[in-house]
């Protein structure tokens, strides 16, 4: 999806304390074909508009205790980009349209979400940060074929006005599989793909480790308890 045209409006709260100093941000943002309209906290995604499904969307895990904004924030978010629209336009007629900046990604980075245990559950993240304009695309492969099912979050400014965005994907790790995220932008050439190799590394069985440590400590013990009747049966026939 290209954006030729991008125009933010951030609104950015920070709540100072004794203890801790928190930054509570909306950003409002919008081209002439795509919009996004999120609240964060320190960083962290509370919650973000939806123009697909027509609603207001919060990704909190299910760990934590679930919050909503007040009744209607969607509608609100829907006005805005009205409003974003008519702006850009006024901007854009103003400045003789837009300058053609176009910054490549600084980093792209792929990691687990939790220690990788063969069999069990995880989480792929693919993290990009740097690029400018807003937004990359990516794409997912597994041993060399491409793999749905994969998430990414609205793009978020950095301070030096570039963006960050961060594509999730969920896998059973198996050793010897290798997956690739692979990122396009209207900066690149070509994407900018990066490998995670599942190896011997990983924890095959977590239990393994402490069931042999506790069975060499069971020998052992069984070997001293022997080896102490041996001698004492001895000393008592030379007695």
């Amino acid at each position: 999806m290209k954006m030729k045209e991008l125009l933010l409006f951030l609104a950015c709260v920070l709540s100072v304390s004794a203890d801790a100093l928190h930054s509570d941000a909306h950003i409002n943002g919008c081209s002439d074909s795509d919009g996004e309209d999120v609240y964060t906290l320190d960083g962290e995604e509370v919650a973000y508009a939806d123009f697909n499904k027509k609603e207001e969307i919060y990704p909190q895990p299910p760990f934590i205790d679930p919050m909503t904004y007040q009744e209607g924030t969607y509608d609100t978010a829907v006005a805005d980009q009205q409003t974003c629209r008519v702006t850009m336009k006024n901007v854009g007629k103003g400045m003789k349209d837009y300058p053609p900046e176009q910054d490549v990604p600084s980093a792209v980075m792929i990691y687990t979400r939790d220690e990788v245990e063969f069999g069990v559950l995880n989480t792929l993240i693919c993290h990009v940060t740097g690029f400018y304009p807003a937004p990359v695309n990516v794409s997912w492969t597994k041993n060399g074929q491409k793999v749905t099912g994969s998430s990414i979050n609205v793009p978020y400014p950095n301070k030096d006005g570039t963006f960050k965005q961060t594509s999730r994907l969920q896998f059973t790790p198996q050793l010897g599989d290798i997956y690739s995220c692979a990122v396009q932008h209207l900066a690149l050439t070509q994407p900018l793909t990066k490998i995670y190799e599942v190896d011997s590394s990983a924890r095959s069985d977590p239990g393994v480790g402490p069931s042999v440590f506790c069975g060499v400590g069971l020998t052992l013990g069984l070997l001293g308890v022997a080896a102490g009747t041996f001698f004492l049966i001895k000393g008592n026939e030379c007695s």
